[in-house]
């Protein structure tokens, strides 16, 4: 159940990447090949299939996405989006084997490599997923998704160092991408340097009300530093938005947040006499 909710959480985190079908370009000979008839159920699995990968529906969509590939094996964009809903399945190896195949069709795409990084992340693969997602940038360099994804690659790894650096590419790069500022912050905490954090903590606060884990993350690190009521005031709100945070085996496992953090939240929990 722990891998499961990992790789959704993977995908909430934008990790991966549902490639539109207007990035699905036919071969000619392929399509020339084509019979109106089969033109049009390709059109309406098509349609089928981002319909079922949108409502949360992985199975069903796996069904027509493998429907899709009998159709079109040649076509890289199929084989990757059948792999993203069979990450969100769990079905990690799986989708591997379809990342592969999408990138031998189309070694000059990033999507598959970025997607086939959060699989390997998945796996607890850091190097493998590092090199891909280097592959990535390799490709584009102003892929902001690729650097925080690296990051997060490289904070598995325990070198936290690195990681805030590609944090802080990726938010350069994107400043309104709120997971890689929040991530930057983190960083910044699990290095020591906790005023910075707690700034840009409030900085991501003050933006987006409603952020959750930056509340969450300001909460333990206010509590840390003596500030109580302040601190209490934040999870009052954090538990008005998303609950999850009360479990730090969550937090640890499935979100990811480096140890410094969630030391300091265990902390809060332990000690708070906060509404919870």
């Amino acid at each position: 159940m722990r891998g499961l909710a990992k790789s959704v959480f993977v995908i909430l985190l934008c990790l991966i990447c549902l490639v539109g079908w207007g990035d699905l370009a036919w071969s000619q000979p392929e399509a020339a090949e084509l019979s109106p008839e089969t033109v049009q159920a390709i059109a309406e699995l098509r349609q089928k299939a981002f319909t079922a990968s949108q409502r949360g529906q992985f199975a069903e969509a796996e069904t027509y996405w493998s429907e899709l590939i009998d159709y079109l094996p040649n076509e890289a964009a199929v084989w990757s989006n059948r792999g993203n809903v069979r990450v969100s399945q769990n079905k990690l190896t799986e989708a591997l084997d379809d990342y592969d195949q999408a990138v031998a069709l189309a070694p000059e795409q990033p999507d598959p490599y970025l997607n086939r990084g959060a699989a390997l992340e998945g796996l607890g693969r850091w190097d493998d997923a590092i090199a891909d997602y280097s592959q990535v940038l390799a490709l584009n360099p102003d892929d902001a998704a690729a650097y925080n994804n690296r990051g997060n690659a490289k904070a598995g790894q325990g070198n936290w160092e690195a990681a805030l650096v590609d944090y802080q590419k990726a938010a350069d790069l994107d400043p309104k991408f709120a997971f890689a500022r929040v991530n930057t912050a983190l960083a910044e905490y699990q290095l020591g340097h906790a005023d910075e954090a707690i700034r840009q903590f409030r900085n991501l606060t003050r933006r987006y009300p409603n952020f959750a884990d930056a509340r969450a993350a300001l909460t333990a690190a206010l509590w840390s530093q003596g500030a109580l009521g302040e601190a209490e005031s934040n999870w009052v709100a954090v538990m008005g938005l998303d609950r999850r945070y009360k479990d730090l085996d969550w937090v640890s496992t499935v979100r990811r947040w480096p140890p410094a953090m969630v030391t300091a939240l265990e902390k809060f929990l332990h000690l708070s006499s906060s509404p919870s």
